[in-house]
């Protein structure tokens, strides 16, 4: 079974040994890396704002899916890591995810799960998904 690796020039270059999603076409299937709230350039987006960082994180996920020759509304479960989560931050959480999800037939599966840190300080949020092609 082949798995292709997809890296699109608007995210930021990664070492040799990770990439940003690999596709799997026999399955029909695409798995994104954890996605931060970077440019392509590789600097934080959104400071110490969650929504923003959400955001932005939420559209690296779909420039990895675009890339992959899928998209977000193909998004089939998702998982959503926060680096020093409360659950005051719920309502933004929400409503991050509801406009994330903006003409989505059919809502993900999702597991938001707070933790300590993420890859880099500053990164807030990390959202990795599985799609179909």
């Amino acid at each position: 079974m082949s798995v292709h690796a997809v890296n699109p020039p608007e995210l930021p270059p990664l070492p040799g040994v990770l990439s940003h999603a690999v596709t799997v076409p026999a399955l029909g299937l695409v798995y994104t890396s954890g996605q931060v709230a970077w440019d392509k350039d590789g600097q934080l987006v959104g400071g110490d704002d969650l929504v923003a960082q959400f955001e932005q994180a939420y559209e690296n996920v779909e420039a990895a899916l675009r890339a992959a020759g899928s998209s977000r509304e193909k998004i089939i479960k998702e998982t959503v890591y926060l680096a020093g989560y409360t659950t005051d931050q719920a309502g933004e959480l929400v409503a991050a995810l509801t406009a994330a999800r903006r003409g989505c037939p059919t809502p993900p599966a999702s597991t938001a799960v707070g933790v300590s840190t993420l890859f880099q300080d500053g990164f807030l949020v990390e959202i990795e998904v599985v799609a179909t092609l």
